[in-house]
């Protein structure tokens, strides 16, 4: 059995390396933002990509669909746009003398939804139900999204004009917030020698890329998973992290006392409300998926602290006082890593 079982850990790694090897030959460096990709597609998972212009966010999505193919629609999010654009609309139909249905571009495996925040609250709302009960109800009838069914959603952190803060509810939707950072030296001159014609886009000449991630390797990468051992002191260890979020004032939360205990109290003003019981899902979800990827049967606390950045950044939301210190998630989060005492 445990031969057995190695074998098959052998055969995931394999797959994944072959993966990532596949991702590069479109992709150079971002070895975290793709790893992270791929990471969320084993778990059934959406992903927001957050970074400048220009870092090859949309790339990443469209390369990453190759490497599925599954089907893939990409929505351009404008002012404009209206919910009906993307969840489908009720068409009258003269000859019949009743309504039809016609689909939006959500009705796909894997959505794009390209720069997120640049259309209002009311077309950003329309992918809540898309997201969470994987449905879509247009009129009275509710009508099941394809599965898999992922999304992929890119924002820019720049800007602010003509721009629409996505509300707390959604980003809880999101399984990870990826950040999307500036190549190294080395890898921006490879992506100069893989640079096609003077006059050709960037995606004319990229080379098609093999569809190594279908339903079935998806599906095996997931039994994978669900295999990998997490010991009870491993678990205590996620909820004590994702509970450390949680201001005193909170419900449930770690008390005054404990807070000044673990010298924890002056975080705490940063911090205006902290991450949800889904945060802990997604961290013990994301955790295991982390061991399967360095090889192992086993999750280690290292695992968690890995995932506690993707994961908890886009759950927590900071006070007036943290942006006035100039205190980001990310620091908020490695501070609470330091405190929280590790297994």
């Amino acid at each position: 059995m445990e031969n057995n079982g190695s074998g098959i850990q052998e055969k995931a790694a394999l797959l994944l390396e072959q993966c990532r090897k596949e991702l590069a030959r479109r992709i150079v460096g971002q070895g975290e933002l793709l790893d992270g990709l791929l990471a969320a597609l084993v778990a059934g998972g959406h992903v927001l990509l957050e970074g400048v212009p220009g870092l090859a966010k949309t790339r990443a999505v469209k390369s990453l669909a190759g490497l599925t193919a599954l089907e893939f629609k990409r929505i351009q999010f404008t002012p404009d746009l209206l919910p009906a654009d993307l969840t489908g609309t009720l068409i009258w139909d003269q000859a019949r003398s009743s309504f039809s249905v016609r689909k939006g571009p959500v009705f796909a495996n894997l959505i794009l939804a390209d720069e997120i925040n640049r259309s209002p609250a009311k077309v950003q709302s329309a992918l809540l139900e898309a997201m969470e009960e994987r449905q879509v109800t247009i009129g009275e009838e509710s009508y099941a999204l394809p599965d898999p069914f992922f999304v992929l959603a890119t924002q820019n952190p720049i800007e602010h004009e003509g721009t629409y803060a996505l509300p707390e509810a959604e980003l809880d939707r999101f399984f990870l917030k990826l950040l999307v950072k500036y190549p190294s030296p080395d890898e921006e001159l490879d992506i100069l020698k893989f640079a096609g014609p003077i006059a050709s886009s960037p995606h004319e000449d990229a080379p098609p890329l093999r569809a190594l991630l279908d339903r079935t390797a998806l599906a095996f990468l997931r039994s994978v998973a669900e295999a990998v051992h997490i010991d009870d002191q491993v678990k205590r260890y996620i909820v004590s992290v994702v509970s450390a979020t949680r201001p005193p004032a909170t419900r449930n939360a770690p008390s005054s006392e404990d807070a000044k205990k673990l010298g924890r109290q002056d975080l705490y003003r940063h911090i205006s409300f902290g991450a949800s019981p889904r945060a802990s899902l997604a961290l013990y979800r994301y955790a295991r998926i982390g061991a399967l990827f360095q090889g192992r049967s086993f999750v280690t606390p290292e695992d968690v602290k890995t995932a506690a950045l993707p994961v908890l950044r886009h759950r927590i939301v900071l006070s007036y006082e943290a942006e006035a210190d100039g205190l980001d998630a990310d620091g908020v989060i490695s501070r609470i890593l330091s405190f929280v005492p590790v297994p």
